[in-house]
């Protein structure tokens, strides 16, 4: 299953559609949507300043957002020439095994944003390891393990995986007291190279 961000309850899951996959099929676009569930809402401006980029850039991107219907404007807040936006939910769920066939190129795409997007948030995580107070660098970890496993095995340690992450599940409003906003990437892939079909077959 590819997921971008967490919180609370399941109704504030979305499962994503053929046009919202497409919408998200874009690792930048991936990070805006991930900062406004994070910060909350937020303007083109103060996105562009987060992410390091083009204040046009972050405002085509949250456009392209809305008319995927993952965000939408934050009322009571703006002006003519500043819009807010916020999102619409606080996951993104799609789950290629159970995706109709119509999705399934749609969902590749999908996927493979939420690969590069989760690979640049673990780069900028990495650059503020040195800064970490102790009582977080001691809970840290980056880990990675060779296993030897076949796609059945893979499907159910994920399925149980992700059923001990729902018990530790808290909306910002349930957040018990000294929490911080902590990510979890799940990740679950052949070593490269391993899995790829002969050449000329698909």
């Amino acid at each position: 299953m590819a997921a971008s961000s967490s919180d609370g309850s399941s109704e504030r899951d979305i499962e994503l559609d053929t046009a919202a996959l497409r919408v998200l099929a874009h690792p930048l676009r991936l990070n805006v949507l991930t900062l406004l569930r994070e910060r909350g809402p937020s303007t083109a401006t103060r996105v562009a300043e987060e992410l390091g980029i083009n204040p046009g850039a972050a405002s085509y991107h949250l456009r392209r957002l809305a008319s995927g219907g993952l965000i939408v404007d934050e009322p009571g807040r703006g002006t003519g020439r500043e819009r807010w936006w916020k999102s619409v939910r606080r996951q993104s769920i799609h789950d290629p095994g159970a995706a109709p066939a119509e999705q399934r190129e749609a969902g590749r795409a999908y996927t493979q944003a939420v690969a590069v997007a989760a690979a640049d948030r673990l780069r900028r995580a990495a650059q503020e390891v040195a800064l970490l107070p102790e009582e977080w660098l001691e809970v840290t970890a980056y880990s990675d393990f060779l296993l030897h496993l076949t796609s059945g095995d893979v499907d159910r340690m994920r399925t149980e995986i992700f059923e001990v992450i729902s018990r530790y599940r808290h909306g910002q409003s349930e957040a018990p007291e000294g929490s911080a906003p902590v990510v979890l990437q799940v990740q679950a892939f052949p070593v490269p190279g391993t899995a790829l079909p002969p050449a000329g077959e698909a």
